[in-house]
Order: structure tokens, then sequence, then C-alpha cells
């Protein structure tokens, strides 16, 4: 995506927000049921358009908007006058995040879906009972559209100096600066990077929320790698633990699986804190997601699914 691009989508979420768009966005199979009730229908308003990805009239924008995006790619032309959206935007607090369309299938799609309103809220409930230091630099490793970093920087307020987003995907980096500029954040530094192999200095709070699950075409927004998709999850904590500022956190949003009613997962992280002496804490957010996928012969052994809240911080100097 280039500089047009992401003012196309500027410019379109501009123009939802300005009409009381407000879209939540569910898991993929609750999208599909969605698709298979409503049928071929093309879509009624701006939320069927922009919220379920269905066909839309040309007459829903008007003629210069209608023209922009198309120049951008971001909307095709479909017969008897129906376009479809390349992007959908969803809501998150009073913000809108503009992410890949449905079904996000391709291997460099950016996901926004249920996790992202759990990992927004599990930073929002770490910074409301342990709030930053003024000037603090802020870190959303894996940013996708730059949900978890936006939101980190909105729950802190004036103590936040910078906030720094980067993905090892340029898709993900191109959203992410239009939803940026779409939530007016100041002081945001954009960084493509395979984990921390570009990213500068140490941070205050470093975010993140990996794909945490086992994708036989190792999709770059799914696949978690290991036995059990933990493995990005474990690059991450290690590789954070030494970017954090003296007293600084990590706070990690991810899935663990559960095997014969132990998270091997959170006992290795426990682990890794406690060898490094930082204090950890772990929150279980909900026991029980993505169940499809035990059906996975790689899941074979495993209970359930649950989605963690980790939270790693260094000692003070």
């Amino acid at each position: 995506m280039d500089e047009q691009c992401i003012a196309a989508l500027v410019e379109l979420g501009n123009y939802l927000q300005s009409e009381g768009y407000a879209f939540t966005t569910v898991t993929p199979l609750t999208h599909q049921r969605v698709f298979r009730n409503r049928g071929d229908l093309p879509a009624r308003d701006l939320r069927d358009a922009f919220g379920w990805n269905l066909p839309f009239h040309g007459t829903l924008l008007s003629p210069p908007l209608l023209k922009e995006l198309h120049s951008a790619q971001l909307i095709t032309v479909l017969e008897h006058g129906l376009y479809t959206s390349a992007v959908r935007y969803s809501s998150l607090g009073d913000d809108i995040y503009a992410h890949s369309g449905f079904p996000t299938a391709a291997e460099d799609a950016v996901f926004f879906g249920p996790d992202t309103y759990r990992f927004a809220a599990l930073i929002d409930s770490e910074l409301a009972a342990n709030p930053l230091g003024s000037a603090s630099r802020v870190l959303d490793m894996g940013c996708g559209g730059g949900p978890g970093g936006i939101a980190a920087a909105r729950a802190a307020g004036d103590s936040v100096h910078e906030l720094v987003l980067a993905d090892i995907n340029p898709k993900a980096l191109a959203l992410a600066q239009a939803n940026a500029r779409l939530a007016q954040m100041a002081s945001c530094t954009f960084v493509q990077s395979d984990l921390y192999q570009g990213v500068a200095g140490d941070f205050d709070l470093i975010v993140s929320n990996p794909p945490y699950l086992v994708d036989a075409e190792r999709r770059t927004y799914r696949h978690g790698g290991g036995d059990y998709g933990e493995g990005l999850s474990q690059r991450i904590l290690e590789q954070s633990i030494a970017h954090l500022r003296p007293g600084g956190r990590l706070i990690l949003y991810t899935g663990s699986a559960v095997v014969q009613g132990v998270d091997p997962f959170s006992e290795w992280a426990a682990s890794i804190a406690a060898r490094t002496g930082c204090a950890f804490t772990r929150r279980e957010i909900d026991p029980d997601v993505f169940g499809e996928e035990l059906d996975r012969p790689e899941y074979a052994r495993v209970d359930r699914i649950a989605a963690i809240g980790l939270v790693v911080q260094r000692p003070a100097a």
C-alpha cells in the first residue's frame, strides 16, 4: 500500500465516522453464518458494505470518494453496478480501525476480531491499575492495524512520549499508519521488522497480541509455530524482556493450549520471568477460544485453547 492508499483509507474512515458508523467484528465462523443467512443480497447501508463486507451499490458513496477508492485499489468493480471493498472497518471505543476484508485468507491479511477487543480490555485494565510514568516509550510488537498500541496510548494519555508500531508485514504497517491518523496519534513511529531486528532502544511498555495457532498454510497473521502455536509468543516474551527499561512491562495477550489440565506455555513463561528476576502475573481471560481448531490433528491431545494475559515486569533500578 502506498501513500495514495493510506490517504484513501483515512478519507473513507473519516467519512464513515461522520455518518455515525459503528461495527463490532465477530469471529470468522459467525461472519460466515451471517453471510449464509443473508444470502447474496447487496448491502443496505455502510455497515453492510464496510463491516459485513457485502457487495454495495456505488450510490452509498459520493462519486469523488468512490473514484478515490477505486484508484487506490481499495474497491473492486463487480457486475450490475456493484462494488466490493478490500477492507473493513471496526469500532473500538471511540476509534475506528481499517483491516483486511473478509475472508482473511491471504498470507498477509491483517486480522481484527474478538481477540482485539479482549486485548484492548487487558491493556486498559493493566494501565488503570498500574499507570505509566511520564515521558514513557511504548511499543506494539506485531502491531497489525495498530489497535493495541493505540489503545495503550489512549489509556496512558499524556504519559506517552513516543508510540512505536512494529510489524513484519508491510500491509499491516500501512493500515496502522491510516489508523493512527484516524486516531490523531501524535509522536507515532512505524517500523517494519522481524520482531526486534529493526527496533531501536528500550521501552517502558511493550504490548503484543501475536498469532497463536498452528496454521498449515503458515499465514503470517495466524501461524504461531511451535507444537501448539506458542512459538512466536515465546520469542516475543524472551526478546521483549531485554528491551524493557527498569520497571518496564510487557503485556502479552495470547492463546495457550491446555494439555491434560496443564498450560505448558504459561509454566514456561513463569520460569523465564523468574530466571530474569521479573515479576510475573497470568490471568485467564477466556477459557475456551477457537474450539474448532481441536478437530485438527496437531491438537489431538489438547483439552482447550485458553485466551490468557501475561504481564512481565522488570525490577526498578
